[in-house]
């Protein structure tokens, strides 16, 4: 195995056990608070065994009485098997599955002793605690880094526009100018709000035309319905050039390399990413003709299209192929706009989601190996931790979700119970929790199976 395999491992392991603690230390913090006792903290599994435990040693009076302490009733430790963590909650029917203790009588301490609002922020902790986390690395990047942008005058290659801005005239392309007497700069919600509201827009098309466009009185309605879709208004065009290729993919085989930018495939130009794609979708499974850009020569080669309409490609980021802007934060300022940054990017995911229950999302739904693929190949703390916060983000969306074994299962049972008065039974929670992680399982051994297939025979 490569020098990059291990970088990228140890990063995914980096990550994932800090995302992990965290989410458990959200579970244990409201535990703690409403005096539920902890058995267990763990980073890691500890199957079998642990490389490290500790238990605090019990407090006594005066008298040789032990006193009974929650955070001393909690055993940590780190375990061996790196691919989580967890936290035991006494009196809480989780994935350890202690029938034994159910059995017993309820003691005070215990969670299914609390009142339903109580374990209700109990099982809320991880998913809160993920996602403060998120806003709190966003935070830290824009006052230590700066939040980079480019403004519409640098962005060369104009701007894709969704298809009700194209039926009111927009084509994409276009560079936006003006709305109405503002003058525009760079896309932010302000700015997109500017032009959704203007009565016209002045826009630059083709590089020389100055084009007015008049906005419909009802547009703005129109673009949030859009939104909601998932179409963005607009966004930066992004010219496909290659930043690396796949091993044992077209793009490898034709020997395109970093730098080449694709023009066109087969007879169908292709200036921006979007209509890259669609016209690699024409030509699934065969083999077509690319044009691209070296070193300032029009060069034309063969290349192979795999089912998917895949070359294997990764693209070279906006950051190198346009002038960019960095926008500086103080630590007051910051704080804020990590949050919202966390908020945004929850939403884009969670409008995402559905994609998975379609059969081009299933295949592309990977394991720890996708996950991994997304680290870069040097080290970056930059791109270490942009790529910790938005896994937060999906770790606390995909815990969230309604399905027994996760926090949204449990939620769903107590917001149950809080509506009309009565608790699941025992056995009923229990079937729940079996059934929850045969699910989990399945998913997992799904998406890692994806990720073998696409690395043995794609």
């Amino acid at each position: 195995m490569t020098a990059t395999f291990w970088l990228k491992a140890l990063q995914l392991i980096l990550a994932l056990s800090l995302l992990v603690v965290v989410h458990e230390f959200g579970h244990y913090s409201f535990s703690r608070i409403f005096g539920v006792w902890v058995e267990k903290f763990y980073m890691f599994f500890n199957p079998w065994f642990s490389i490290a435990k500790w238990k605090p040693r019990a407090k006594v009076d005066s008298d040789g009485n032990e006193v009974k302490s929650s955070w001393r009733a909690t055993e940590y430790g780190i375990g061996w098997l790196p691919l989580g963590g967890y936290c035991k909650i006494a009196g809480m029917i989780d994935e350890s599955m202690d029938k034994e203790q159910m059995k017993e009588p309820a003691k005070p301490y215990e969670f299914r002793s609390k009142p339903a609002w109580q374990r209700f922020f109990i099982m809320i902790g991880g998913v809160l605690f993920n996602f403060l986390l998120a806003g709190i690395i966003y935070a830290g990047i824009v006052w230590t880094y700066g939040e980079m942008y480019v403004n519409f005058e640098d962005a060369h290659e104009g701007m894709n526009y969704c298809d009700s801005a194209h039926a009111i005239g927009f084509q994409d392309g276009d560079i936006p100018l003006m709305a109405d007497d503002h003058k525009l700069t760079y896309r932010n919600g302000t700015e997109v709000t500017n032009i959704l509201m203007a009565k016209t827009v002045t826009v630059l098309r083709n590089h020389k035309d100055t084009v007015v466009i008049t906005m419909p009185k009802d547009f703005l309605a129109q673009a949030n319905k859009d939104a909601e879709a998932g179409q963005m208004f607009m966004d930066y065009r992004m010219p496909v050039y290659i930043e690396q290729t796949q091993a044992r993919m077209g793009a490898e085989k034709a020997g395109l390399q970093k730098g080449d930018r694709m023009l066109a495939v087969g007879n169908d130009t292709t200036p921006s990413y979007n209509q890259f794609t669609e016209a690699l979708a024409k030509h699934k499974g065969k083999t077509v003709t690319i044009t691209y850009l070296r070193d300032g020569k029009l060069l034309k080669t063969p290349v192979e299209i795999d089912a998917d309409g895949k070359l294997g490609i990764q693209l070279m980021p906006i950051t190198k192929i346009y002038k960019v802007n960095v926008k500086k934060y103080n630590i007051l300022q910051s704080i804020p706009r990590g949050i919202v940054m966390g908020w945004d990017q929850m939403v884009t995911y969670v409008k995402q989601l559905k994609m998975i229950f379609t059969p081009q999302g299933a295949k592309s739904l990977g394991g720890f190996g996708a996950i991994g693929s997304i680290f870069p190949d040097q080290w970056n703390w930059l791109d270490f931790w942009s790529i910790t916060a938005f896994l937060s983000i999906i770790l606390a969306v995909m815990n969230i979700l309604p399905i027994p074994a996760l926090d949204g299962g449990h939620l769903l049972f107590l917001i149950y119970e809080m509506i009309t008065g009565r608790q699941p039974s025992e056995k009923f929670l229990e079937r729940a929790q079996y059934i929850g992680m045969a699910l989990l399982l399945a998913l997992l051994l799904f998406a890692n199976g994806n990720d073998i297939y696409r690395y043995f025979f794609k």
